[in-house]
């Protein structure tokens, strides 16, 4: 398995939590805490942006995505919008999840919390091929439930 490298810079006053960290050995994505200074609720159908008090330094030809955990979704239908998102690898402010709450109940984001999950991929670049046909498969164009 590669490893890589990567800066990261806590944000002032966010000391006391953890970095980003995997909590198996054959994890692909590390867990992210919630950075809020006091305890946040989100009513049901409700969003708010949550820090995590971070911000890391990709090299080029990486990106972080930040994904829901599914066990908050599972068990209180706690999600992420724009999920999942990108992080850039020029990109130095703080990571934020936008944090949404489709169950019941309202949801109370504790300072520390495992809200997301960050999985650092290599990326490449697309040149685009401009052609009139493409190549025929058994699916072709079938899609939409059709497998």
């Amino acid at each position: 398995m590669e490893t890589i490298k990567v800066q990261i810079q806590r944000i002032a006053g966010n000391e006391d939590l953890p970095l980003p960290e995997y909590m198996t050995r054959a994890a692909a994505g590390m867990d992210l805490f919630a950075a809020v200074a006091a305890e946040e609720t989100i009513a049901p159908g409700g969003r708010k942006k949550i820090p995590t008090g971070i911000a890391v330094a990709l090299p080029e030809g990486y990106e972080a995505q930040i994904r829901p955990r599914s066990g908050l979704a599972l068990h209180q239908g706690i999600t992420l919008l724009n999920a999942p998102g990108t992080i850039d690898a020029d990109y130095r402010g703080e990571i934020a999840l936008i944090v949404i709450n489709h169950g019941n109940a309202p949801f109370v984001v504790k300072r520390g919390a495992r809200l997301a999950q960050m999985v650092v991929q290599r990326i490449c670049r697309v040149q685009w091929e401009e052609t009139t046909r493409l190549d025929e498969t058994p699916r072709g164009a079938g899609g939409f439930g059709h497998t």
